[in-house]
């Protein structure tokens, strides 16, 4: 299958997956997710990139990015978690080498069909891998940040379809986790995974013509399947 040139678009929010060499752990202990957590935190400012969603899984994260106006900030931040938390592990291990594969996959997605969709499949991850059965059982994602359920989560972002859903923030919180707890369609899942581990778009086709309008070029490889129409 040919790999598509990477899609960044300013202003559009990105399904990312980015996986340990060769699958390996990227996270042992505690120390390790708060770090990379930390570094998120702060490079999320540096680089001008709001963080929707995230969940830390031990050999790979999926993080939900939109970059701002610049096209490179994005790409930098990346660059710039994966070599900070590299350059720790090897320090910890007394080693050298690279910890991360070196593309990371992501999807531009459709932000009033799919936003939300994307972060409940972000947030379950822990879910569907039974580490845990409810996703507020597992510290290392967005979810427990999102409902209010622990401190410290002031700086994760809240994108426009998360303040559409209530009035007030207690509303949302609750409208969110009625959200999450309702069973995925496997259209969707098979969309999101799809879009992303081919570098496509999540999203219908209305979308990505858009998209390509706005990018200029051809950016979904035809003949994969129809699109999900947008709900």
């Amino acid at each position: 299958m040919p790999r598509m040139g990477r899609v960044v678009l300013p202003n559009y929010p990105h399904h990312i997956v980015q996986r340990g060499h060769n699958r390996q752990v990227v996270f042992m202990q505690e120390e390790d997710f708060r770090r990379y957590l930390a570094d998120l935190k702060e490079l999320k400012e540096v680089f001008g990139v709001r963080v929707y969603a995230y969940c830390l899984m031990t050999n790979h994260v999926h993080l939900l990015l939109e970059p701002g106006e610049s096209m490179t900030g994005l790409g930098q931040l990346m660059k710039t978690l994966a070599a900070r938390m590299t350059r720790y592990r090897n320090r910890l291990e007394g080693r050298s080498g690279t910890l991360w594969e070196s593309r990371y996959k992501s999807s531009v997605v459709q932000t009033d069909a799919y936003l939300l969709a994307c972060c409940r499949y972000i947030e379950l991850n822990p879910v569907r891998a039974r580490m845990v059965e409810r996703p507020d059982h597992y510290p290392w994602s967005s979810y427990r940040a999102r409902i209010g359920a622990e401190d410290g989560g002031g700086w994760l972002d809240c994108d426009p379809c998360y303040l559409g859903l209530a009035d007030t923030e207690k509303e949302r919180r609750v409208s969110y986790m009625g959200f999450v707890t309702q069973a995925i369609p496997e259209t969707e899942l098979k969309l999101i995974r799809e879009a992303l581990q081919r570098g496509q778009l999540t999203g219908n086709a209305k979308f990505i013509e858009e998209v390509e309008r706005v990018a200029g070029r051809r950016v979904e490889l035809r003949g994969q399947g129809r699109p999900l129409k947008g709900k």
